[in-house]
């Protein structure tokens, strides 16, 4: 869980997080942010909501995807039924009027 600090004049810090990275992706980390001129902590900021952004576009489409599949599935089965006719003339509904009481 991310840990919440308080700064010098009682505001609450952004949460912080540790994160143990290999060696590689530490110094392919510290490059982009040389490029990039930021911190290596901003960079794996700026990566991370990037990450999240992509998951979540990526999960949404993938509903949406799903939501169609089962649509034409629906609409498919409905097509392959049979026509049946129904049997006799429709009868009328009547409606019977109340009569007010005193």
């Amino acid at each position: 869980m991310a840990t919440r600090q308080n700064s010098s004049n009682g505001k609450p810090k952004s949460p912080r997080i540790q994160v143990v990275l290999p060696e590689l992706i530490c110094e392919q980390l510290t490059l982009l942010a040389e490029n990039e001129s930021r911190t290596v902590s901003n960079m794996a900021k700026v990566l991370i909501q990037e990450g999240i952004k992509n998951y979540f576009k990526k999960e949404s489409e993938s509903l949406i995807k799903e939501t169609k599949i089962n649509t034409e599935n629906f609409r498919n089965t409905l097509e392959k039924q049979s026509i049946k006719r129904l049997k006799g003339a429709p009868q009328r509904i009547r409606y019977s009027k109340k009569s007010e009481e005193k």
